[in-house]
């Protein structure tokens, strides 16, 4: 079926970089998944059976990793030789983390406001905008690859990291104000 070796980008014929074409991503994903279906291999034997749910478990994950930019970004740095685990490395950018508690104490001040949807909206806005620059950073960085260059990548891969928990926080937030209409 598939050589279990191979990286993700490999997996998908595509060049290993974090730039890439999404809709090209997306047709990749769903020719693999054609050839590994487990539906295709019911009249087969125990083994091809199980190779075909390994392989359709493979191109799944692969596909989740590479279409998100911080998963992707995280799988770029593994495979660039840097480590991935960013949890046990200090963020040490003042005032991105000021800005952290700035955003933080605006999404906690959000169902207070005279109006929540509209404090929420900016908020949302802002933070989608400030992980569109992270994205682009990371672009130019893993473009390099240099020592310097991945060193920054795993810096905006932490911010990231707080900028996409944030917006998870805030997306929960908009739900409940939804829920109480």
């Amino acid at each position: 079926m598939f050589d279990f070796s191979k990286n993700y980008f490999e997996l998908f014929g595509m060049p290993a970089g974090f730039l890439l074409d999404a809709k090209e991503l997306a047709v990749r994903y769903r020719e693999l998944q054609k050839l590994v279906h487990p539906d295709r291999f019911a009249a087969s034997g125990e083994h091809s059976q199980r190779l075909s749910l390994q392989s359709a478990t493979l191109v799944n994950e692969a596909y989740a990793t590479l279409k998100d930019p911080l998963k992707r970004a995280q799988y770029l740095l593994v495979l660039k030789g840097g480590e991935s685990d960013t949890q046990h490395h200090t963020l040490n950018d003042p005032d991105f983390l000021m800005q952290q508690l700035e955003l933080r104490e605006a999404l906690a001040g959000v169902r207070a406001a005279s109006d929540p949807h509209a404090a929420l909206d900016r908020l949302l806005r802002e933070i989608g905008g400030m992980i569109q620059s992270q994205v682009a950073q990371l672009a130019v960085q893993f473009e390099d690859s240099s020592p310097e260059q991945l060193a920054a990548a795993r810096e905006a891969v932490q911010k990231m990291q707080f900028l996409n928990k944030l917006h998870a926080e805030a997306e929960a937030i908009e739900a409940d104000l939804e829920e109480a209409i």
